[in-house]
This record gives structure tokens, C-alpha cells and sequence, in this order.
């Protein structure tokens, strides 16, 4: 089941994310890398940001959780995890498939340039990755990480996006 997921649940939700990212250990840039992986106040920033979290829940456990942030013209689908032990099961594909029903703009992702099987789930779902150009463009006006993140991900579209 896909629900919303409610304040009381950040500490769940804080655990997922931090389980989940242990995938790009030894795989993204090592300076990029940090124990935990996202701290509980980048979790609140992003939260304070606007991103809403939903989870998929296998009876009463939160098993993923995956975020949409409203950026007007677009919508960003941040910080999508699974726990480590449900990884492989479709609760990623069910997740995005749930949140790209809810919005009615396009639909941007960012994700490590290194991590093949991240680009490659979203490109099974029908998104594509864009130029780098536009990829240095979109990072800048739709998120806010570091110069160093940007040069190290990439950006995939959803099928209606017109760059």
C-alpha cells in the first residue's frame, strides 16, 4: 500500500534513505560520500523545501519511501529508497508509478552519472536522460546542490518534457 508519509514517521523514513544509499558507497565520488549518508537536518531541509514523501508499506513496515517536490512548471522526484532487504521487488517501480499519477507537469529526476542501475530503472519507466547542457541548466534552476554534485549526475525527463 502507497500512503502519505506523516511527520511522526521521519525517523522511518530518515532510516530507509540512509539504508538505502548504502548502494552508492564505493560507486559515486568518494568526496561525495558521507556517513550518513543524508543527516536528519538535510532530511528537515529537504522537507522544509517542499519535498513530500510517500511510502509503500508491506503491512504495518514502511519498506520505501520516494519524494515529490513541486517546482511549478515541474515536479522532482527526490531521494527515491528501498530497504536494502526488499531491493529488486517492484516497490520502486510501484512508488514511481504512484507519484507520477499525481502531478500534471512534467517530471524531472537527478541521480549520480555512476549509477547505471538507477539510470536504468528510470529509463525502463520512460524517462530519458537529457543533454548535458540541459542537465547543467536544470540542476542549477530546480535544485540546490553543490557544483560537484551537478558535475557528477545526471538528469532524466519524463516523456512530456519539452527542453
Amino acid at each position: 500500500m502507497i500512503v502519505p508519509v506523516h511527520p511522526h514517521d521521519f525517523t522511518i523514513v530518515y532510516e530507509i534513505i540512509n539504508d538505502g544509499a548504502s548502494a552508492y558507497k564505493g560507486v559515486i565520488p568518494a568526496d561525495r560520500w558521507h556517513e550518513p549518508y543524508m543527516s536528519a537536518k538535510e532530511l528537515q531541509a529537504q522537507v522544509e523545501d517542499g519535498v513530500k514523501f510517500w511510502c509503500y508499506m508491506e503491512g504495518e513496515k514502511m519498506i520505501g519511501v520516494m519524494g515529490v517536490q513541486d517546482k511549478g512548471d515541474v515536479t522532482l522526484i527526490r531521494h527515491a529508497y528501498v530497504r536494502t532487504e526488499a531491493r529488486n521487488k517492484g516497490i520502486g517501480s510501484k512508488l514511481l508509478q504512484h507519484l507520477t499519477t499525481l502531478v500534471s507537469t512534467p517530471v524531472l529526476i537527478g541521480t549520480w552519472a555512476d549509477a547505471t542501475w538507477a539510470i536504468g530503472f528510470y529509463e525502463k519507466h520512460g524517462f530519458r536522460q537529457v543533454s548535458f547542457n540541459e542537465k547543467e541548466q536544470l540542476l542549477r534552476k530546480y535544485w540546490n546542490i553543490p557544483l560537484r554534485q551537478i558535475d557528477t549526475s545526471v538528469v532524466l525527463a519524463s516523456g512530456d518534457w519539452v527542453g
